[in-house]
């Protein structure tokens, strides 16, 4: 009598272990991977070293992977050597700049509402811009607008850099570039490209 009861408890046991919830017998499900936000002007600054998830010196396979690929017309509509455009998952207002699959430079435009770590973004006071670097940056004329319209260059770190051509591929800096109603018309960050006043060149 005693031998089968302690079958019947086993078998009882038994029973119960085969109807347990499959989810008591399995590893914990990891979490989706989500993909990554849009970088935005509250979490991010503009530096001469990139923005949000953009850093100078990605190749062009990184900053798809962090912003999206570039529109279908850009490959037909610029030389391979060098590629300006709006990711699609970029931040509003900023363009990225490759030159032989490479990110040398990001460029606020109009729109923008991104800053730099000072506080400056598309639209502010060009002597506000001039006043808070003071001798650290470099004002030079502007190559098609009368004054105020003028470049105001910072290598942050490299005072050795101002009033020369800068050609060193590590040089990290910002160029405000304002126009003629003295407002910050572009902000442009990264290496020696954003010297050029036209596009790519």
């Amino acid at each position: 009598m005693i031998r089968n009861a302690v079958l019947s408890s086993v078998a009882l046991l038994a029973l119960a272990a085969c109807n347990a919830p499959e989810t008591s017998r399995t590893p914990e499900a990891e979490p989706p991977v989500s993909a990554p936000a849009a970088p935005t002007a509250a979490a991010d600054v503009l530096a001469p070293q990139g923005y949000g998830p953009l850093r100078i010196g990605m190749t062009q396979a990184e900053v798809d992977a962090a912003v999206g690929s570039p529109p279908a017309n850009v490959a037909d509509a610029e030389p391979a050597e060098c590629r300006q455009y709006q990711p699609p998952r970029g931040p509003k207002g900023v363009l990225v700049m490759l030159e032989k699959g490479v990110l040398t430079r990001l460029t606020a435009i109009k729109g923008s509402d991104v800053k730099t770590e000072n506080g400056i973004g598309v639209g502010s006071d060009g002597e506000q811009v001039k006043t808070l670097y003071g001798s650290a940056a470099e004002v030079t004329p502007h190559k098609y607008q009368d004054a105020p319209a003028a470049y105001v260059t910072v290598w942050p770190g490299r005072r050795d850099l101002l009033n020369t051509h800068v050609m060193d591929a590590a040089a990290r800096g910002l160029r405000f570039e304002i126009g003629q109603d003295g407002k910050v018309a572009f902000i442009h960050a990264g290496g020696p490209s954003i010297q050029y006043v036209e596009g790519c060149s």
